[in-house]
């Protein structure tokens, strides 16, 4: 289980441990947080997704960011 606090996401590097198509190196560039509730602070919004982007072909995918914490998927930083 790869330890993963929400505030760090952005910009933060991942391996495909089974890549597909060649593409094996991700970048996180963009957190996607959840519709904020009235009365409550954008700052402590909960973060819903991530939109992954491939190095190799720059092709980007939008994944729930507790998919990064199984370690049989993904490995932090790029390998």
């Amino acid at each position: 289980m790869n330890p993963i606090h929400p505030k760090k996401l952005h910009l933060s590097k991942w391996t495909a441990v089974r890549p597909q198509a060649k593409e094996k190196h991700f970048l996180v560039t963009r957190v996607i947080h959840a519709d904020p509730l009235p009365g409550r602070l954008q700052a402590t919004l909960a973060v819903e997704a991530v939109e992954l982007e491939a190095v190799m072909s720059k092709r980007s995918q939008r994944i729930d960011w507790r998919e990064l914490q199984d370690s049989a998927q993904w490995r932090q930083g790029w390998l």
